[in-house]
């Protein structure tokens, strides 16, 4: 076997990390771009979602089994809204653990306290996945969301363990 050129490995391992062979982002090249442009401050987590705390929430994070009540707005990166819940008298509700949501949001909102609200940076493969949602959500879209996260109500199977 012959060593590859030092120059040829090089352009090797730049093209890979270009591509995104390295990275776990699951966000296109472009997609990087904007996170990079709009959203500088965002963090990364080791799924590849990224966030923004725009508001500090407190107490308790919700527990697997726990049902929360959030508002949000879903947004393509270009801005357009494809899907929203904004009114505190009708908040969209769901249990935290069980797979009634996307895997980016089951993992943020897992982490936000009462009163908090961010922005959360999707990447496809935690959204919809590679095959969308037709025709709403086109194949392979990452999505961004302004989530506040207004109650959680303790699963009371977990009351009783307590």
């Amino acid at each position: 076997m012959f060593p590859l050129p030092k120059a040829l490995l090089i352009s090797t391992l730049a093209l890979a990390a270009a591509t995104g062979l390295f990275a776990r982002s699951g966000f296109k090249w472009e997609e990087l771009e904007t996170i990079d442009r709009q959203w500088p401050q965002a963090i990364a987590t080791t799924t590849g979602l990224r966030y923004l705390v725009t508001a500090e929430g407190r107490g308790e994070t919700p527990k697997p089994g726990d049902r929360v009540k959030v508002l949000f707005k879903g947004m393509f990166f270009d801005g357009r809204v494809f899907d929203q819940a904004l009114s505190p008298a009708a908040p969209f509700a769901f249990r935290v653990g069980r797979g009634e949501i996307i895997a980016g949001w089951e993992e943020a909102i897992a982490a936000m306290r009462v009163g908090e609200k961010r922005t959360l940076i999707v990447p496809y493969d935690l959204a919809y996945g590679s095959r969308g949602r037709p025709p709403l959500i086109p194949r392979q879209t990452s999505l961004v969301f302004e989530v506040e996260l207004l109650a959680i109500e303790p699963n009371p199977a977990s009351l009783e363990v307590r």
